[in-house]
């Protein structure tokens, strides 16, 4: 009898044990990741699958700070909001770290220094400057820096978009006189379309950084150590070589 109890003990503390596992695995945590998969080369689709420098960035960045991740689509503009309604947990998109942002969230160190550049039509030499665009159509991704730029500019005739791709389509097609874009984005699409050229102008410098709920101050340092191990340990060097 005794060692029938014995074997039913041992049972039963078997038992517990595989029900805590399954229970632990359950409670894993998974970060959801927001981005705005139309600006390539930082996130863009390929094959249908979400890919870029900033995804590749995330995903070293959580397997150093032993995070799991899902990546999640969605409108540019919808970014913020959807990381403040808890529909998402973090935000990386290319995203500018400015002094407005940075009072409805937390932002990491920058992590890429970009610039802003005007894109007009091969032979164009109206436009030397961002003052030039006083009096033009100008294309611009709606929340994107550029946005906020050109609109800090009297007399332009601003037209907003939600993917820059269809701010250089209406730029072909003579609907705008120019789009402002990201420096990156903007070369990879007068790589890709003939006709276009980036303009002799002063570029406006900003940086980007990833964004995080503001009482999420464990993330953030999350983040912040692995973005750091990422760049102390030859990572992001590679990951700038394979995109830019």
């Amino acid at each position: 009898m005794k060692k029938f109890l014995n074997i039913l003990l041992i049972l039963v503390m078997l038992v517990s044990l595989a029900a805590c596992g399954g229970k632990k695995e359950e409670e894993k945590t998974v970060i959801h990741i927001g981005t705005n998969a139309e600006f390539p080369p930082f996130e863009y689709l390929e094959d249908g699958k979400i890919t870029g420098f900033d995804m590749d960035l995330i995903k070293e960045i959580a397997k150093e700070s032993q995070l799991e991740i899902k990546i999640e689509d969605m409108s540019f503009d919808g970014l913020l909001p959807a990381l403040q309604s808890k529909k998402v947990d973090v935000v990386i998109a290319g995203m500018t770290a400015n002094e407005e942002r940075k009072k409805a969230v937390n932002f990491t160190s920058p992590y890429y220094t970009a610039s802003q550049v005007i894109v007009v039509k091969e032979g164009d030499s109206s436009i030397n400057s961002f003052d030039d665009l006083k009096g033009k159509k100008v294309g611009v991704m709606l929340g994107f820096t550029g946005d906020l730029v050109v609109s800090e500019i009297e007399g332009v005739n601003i037209e907003r978009y939600n993917a820059a791709y269809a701010g250089i389509m209406s730029l072909q097609s003579g609907k705008v006189d120019a789009v402002v874009l990201d420096s990156e984005p903007a070369k990879n699409y007068v790589e890709k379309n003939e006709g276009l050229a980036i303009a002799k102008a002063d570029a406006a410098e900003e940086e980007y950084a990833i964004a995080v709920r503001k009482e999420d101050k464990e993330l953030l340092l999350k983040l912040e150590n692995g973005l750091k191990t990422v760049k102390d340990n030859g990572t992001y060097e590679e990951l700038l070589k394979k995109y830019f």
